[in-house]
């Protein structure tokens, strides 16, 4: 129960009657909110668990670490080397390629990609068929929980030279067959495609529960002045999702440097390294394969910095423009 008290200082006219409310402890806060901290426990523990308790490992950019050595930042039996492996990184044949490949590949999914699941998101608010809607959003969710294993193997299995179904087609309509799978040209088409066929229709979801909220007496007034469907999307729908597409626009740009690793790793081979390798897999190569830990946790951290700086660029752009961010 709140506690109050007379204010006796109070402006004479109220004649003492103006009721403060008393200020209570964060003891007593956190406990009138006691169940609320107990749900959101358990998520608490694995950020801190994988999230920041990790971050302390950084520091072995800084050294040259070999497993089984000591991580600890004083008293250590590792030779502090500062920014040797940035540096190493810089100077590296593979340095240019790895950025152009990353950046290309996540900008090509952004342009391509990202107002695919909108334009779903649109078309499929505008049907009335409940069945039919719940079927087709059904269907368009079901490659997201496909592992992206499976998703890489019915890649390779379609594209195959010998017996995917895609050369096949091919030969059947008198062109020769592709070695899809062999030629760099080919793969930044193919990782475009297959990513968005597996995210599109899970990207969709918020999109349609941003719908959701736009006031419908909206759509009715429109009805009343001779809006179309065309001009209700233009004018009511775009601009009542607008927010929450700035807000997935930044997202996508602050990770731009980013890609997706595990699509990528899956997918490539020595003969399109010149188009498919990116950063990602560049650093499992080097710090998984190789055993070159302190070098690939450098990459990482330099990564993770362009990515701040494009995501603080981008959420300023967006302030600017649209005033959301």
């Amino acid at each position: 129960m709140d506690v109050f008290k007379i204010n006796k200082k109070a402006d004479p006219l109220l004649k003492g009657a103006v009721m403060v409310k008393k200020k209570k402890t964060i003891f007593q806060l956190f406990w009138h909110d006691r169940y609320l901290y107990i749900i959101i426990l358990p998520v608490l523990i694995h950020l801190f668990i994988f999230q920041y308790l990790p971050m302390y490992g950084l520091s072995i950019a800084f050294k040259d670490y070999r497993i089984g050595q000591s991580m600890l930042a004083f008293g250590s039996d590792v030779d502090w080397v500062g920014f040797k492996h940035f540096i190493r990184f810089f100077n590296s044949i593979y340095f240019f390629r790895v950025i152009r490949n990353t950046f290309l590949n996540s900008s090509y999914l952004i342009i391509f990609g990202f107002w695919v699941p909108i334009a779903f998101a649109l078309l499929l608010n505008e049907i009335k068929h409940t069945r039919y809607k719940k079927a087709v959003q059904t269907m368009s969710y079901m490659p997201y929980f496909v592992s992206t294993v499976v998703v890489a193997g019915i890649v390779l299995t379609f594209l195959s030279a010998q017996d995917g179904i895609v050369n096949i087609l091919l030969e059947n309509l008198g062109y020769s067959r592709i070695r899809f799978m062999n030629e760099a040209k080919y793969f930044r088409s193919i990782y475009v495609v297959s990513t968005i066929w597996k995210t599109f229709g899970w990207s969709s979801i918020i999109y349609l529960a941003s719908m959701s909220t736009i006031d419908t007496q909206l759509y009715e007034a429109s009805k009343m002045d001779g809006a179309g469907r065309w001009k209700q999307i233009y004018h009511i729908t775009l601009p009542g999702i607008l927010p929450t597409v700035s807000i997935l626009l930044i997202l996508s740009i602050g990770n731009l440097m980013i890609g997706n690793t595990e699509i990528t790793l899956l997918l490539y081979n020595p003969a399109i390294y010149n188009t498919s390798d990116i950063i990602g897999t560049f650093t499992y190569r080097e710090g998984i394969r190789n055993a070159q830990y302190s070098y690939a946790t450098a990459v990482g951290i330099f990564t993770a910095v362009i990515n701040f700086i494009l995501l603080s660029f981008a959420n300023r752009v967006s302030k600017h423009i649209s005033g959301n961010g």
